[in-house]
């Protein structure tokens, strides 16, 4: 995908109404100088910037709930809306707050305890229900307009319309489509008129894409009543209806990230991180807010095809670290304002304080939070780590395929699906996680499982359980029966990361590191017995590996029983809650060990 990160085009004549206008880079001075030259005035000139933020993904505060303390990173990165409210009044102060609009590219109402506890626990869906804390925030913050992220639909459609209702502007989704009239389901866009002395106002047209991907991630919930075609079809369908009401600038707040790729293989005919490619084959767009890859892009430059002009993307860092900025040049010449120049670039939210504004509005809300993340669920019987949960089976890992077997056993109750055994899989995520003998709190459980992953029940067989099984053990280095083993130097072979080796409950198996990678698994057997390949089993796995994350084989291909959009952690909080007790003695088993040529290793 050929993007043109640096070239500047050369300013071409506008030749119409419609006619693409996007952002090239030509220097004003010159021509200003040939008009006056001639005893002309000068053309009339204006100034835009639009603001962005993405991904916030509940973050409000600089605060990490599971760690009960102030946010803290390796790079210094702070984050939350209270920072951005500060950045945001700045550069409102600096251009006049007339002269600028602010947008989000989506994923706004999931991914802390804050906006769990506002969907589940104290539920703004309820009868005289609070308002959600993203759109006390926001409201206060003065966004102009919000595209729909995929995770907008993770509590079911009930909580993001009242989400919707809640928010003084328009969530935007023109691909997000009622399944049965194919008509947009949410505002696809959103129109604003910039006043400037001595001319015509400028008319701003937003755009609001969502990803394709919600059909996969959340079919639960949007199966036969939402779908969502592809970026760029909707893109090129909208601008040109945009641009005839006479809009002189196009953005677009697209949840998807500008890599072209797809995390869910062939699963969907549209492509999950198309932001570039829009800017690519659809002219008459000038900018494109970036959401969903979490990713920090300052600027990036992409050539559209067909009008040879340049269309100018950033996106901001997630969690509310960075503000992406896009300062626009206009010019008024042949009675119509056309963009001269867009140029962006990224504020840092650790350069500035809280708005205190912000962090009192809401200060009610995240003290009931602190409070309910730290409320004592149960009691542990002793202390349980992923130390070492990457080369030995540790039952801290076995908790967690225990709850996922037990959720989808339930699921699949009185289905076709209720007779045949259930296998999970679960990967050791963190080196660090601990829960600690005797009281249990509800951060502790949730720090075990530091993705937002859901669960997904697919059906396979023996023989592609066993094909999984050798693909995870790959993570191993090859280690001869008589070397030294240092456990430092074991694992993540080809650099494979910790959290795509699977641990797979159910069976009993060995992982012999002496042999070559695809012949490792040994005595494979379920029940007692070998493993039968044609013996057909649900599999409880995460949404993440379900659409392909880890390209372990099968899996995304298998048939597909069942799902759903509570977050894992979420089932783990809620299993030990109804126990009472976290004893290892139900959940925990050796099923797996690493072996050379028959002899265990540790």
């Amino acid at each position: 995908m050929p993007l043109n990160r640096r070239k500047f085009l050369k300013k071409s004549a506008v030749t119409g109404a419609g006619v693409a206008l996007a952002g090239a880079a030509a220097a004003p001075s010159a021509e200003a100088a040939v008009v006056a030259g001639h005893g002309k005035p000068k053309p009339k000139r204006y100034s835009l910037t639009v603001m962005g933020t993405t991904d916030l993904h509940g973050h409000v505060f600089n605060w990490d709930y599971f760690k009960d303390a102030e946010y803290k990173d390796a790079a210094g990165n702070a984050q939350g809306l209270a920072r951005i409210s500060t950045l945001v009044n700045a550069v409102r102060k600096e251009k006049g707050r007339g002269n600028t609009l602010l947008l989000d590219a989506g994923d706004t109402i999931q991914g802390t305890p804050l906006t769990y506890y506002y969907a589940k626990v104290d539920p703004i869906t309820a009868k005289g229900g609070p308002v959600h804390p993203m759109a006390q925030a926001m409201n206060a913050i003065g966004y102009d307009a919000v595209a729909l992220g995929n995770h907008e639909f993770n509590y079911g459609i009930e909580t993001l319309r009242k989400f919707e209702q809640q928010c003084r502007f328009p969530l935007l989704g023109a691909n997000a489509l009622d399944a049965k009239t194919l008509k947009p389901a949410f505002p696809p866009y959103f129109m604003k008129k910039f006043h400037v002395k001595g001319a015509p106002p400028v008319k701003v047209a937003v755009l609001g894409l969502t990803n394709p991907g919600i059909a996969i991630w959340d079919k639960a919930y949007v199966q036969g009543k939402l779908v969502f075609p592809g970026l760029e079809e909707q893109a090129a369908k909208w601008v040109p209806k945009l641009r005839s009401m006479g809009a002189d600038v196009v953005v677009v707040s697209a949840h998807s990230g500008s890599s072209g790729t797809s995390s869910y293989g062939d699963q969907l005919p549209y492509v999950e991180n198309s932001a570039a490619l829009v800017a690519q084959q659809v002219p008459g767009i000038d900018a494109i807010l970036v959401g969903h890859a979490h990713v920090e892009i300052p600027e990036l430059k992409v050539t559209n095809t067909k009008s040879g002009k340049t269309v100018v993307l950033s996106e901001p860092l997630a969690y509310a670290e960075r503000l992406s900025l896009f300062d626009f040049e206009l010019v008024f010449e042949k009675g119509r304002w056309s963009v001269e120049s867009v140029a962006a670039s990224v504020r840092n939210s650790n350069s500035v304080a809280d708005d205190p504004r912000i962090t009192k509005l809401l200060k009610d809300e995240h003290d009931v939070v602190v409070a309910y993340v730290n409320q004592v669920v149960g009691t542990a019987t002793e202390t349980l780590t992923t130390v070492d949960a990457r080369y030995k089976d540790a039952p801290i890992i076995d908790l967690i395929n225990k709850v996922q077997e037990d959720v989808v056993k339930a699921a699949l109750a009185g289905t076709e699906y209720a007779s045949l055994p259930v296998l999970s899989q679960a990967s050791p995520f963190s080196r660090a996680s601990e829960i600690p003998a005797g009281d249990v709190t509800i951060r502790d459980l949730s720090s075990l499982y530091v993705y937002d992953n859901t669960l997904v029940a697919k059906l396979l067989t023996g023989a592609q359980v066993r094909a999984y099984l050798e693909y995870s053990a790959e993570y191993f280095v090859r280690t001869a029966a008589g070397a030294a083993v240092d456990v430092e130097k074991l694992t993540n072979a080809g650099n494979r990361p910790d959290y795509n080796y699977d641990y797979v409950s159910g069976l009993t198996y060995d992982i012999d590191i002496a042999q070559a990678a695809g012949s490792r698994i040994k005595n494979l057997s379920f029940d007692g017995a070998a493993l039968d390949d044609a013996r057909q089993f649900v599999f409880a796995v995460n949404n993440y590996r379900a659409n392909g994350g880890g390209a372990f084989p099968h899996v995304a291909s298998a048939k597909e029983l069942w799902a759903e959009s509570t977050e894992i952690r979420t089932r783990i909080a809620e299993w030990v809650t109804a126990k009472g007790s976290l004893d290892p003695k139900e959940f925990a088993s050796v099923d797996w060990r690493l072996t050379r040529e028959g002899t265990p290793v540790f």
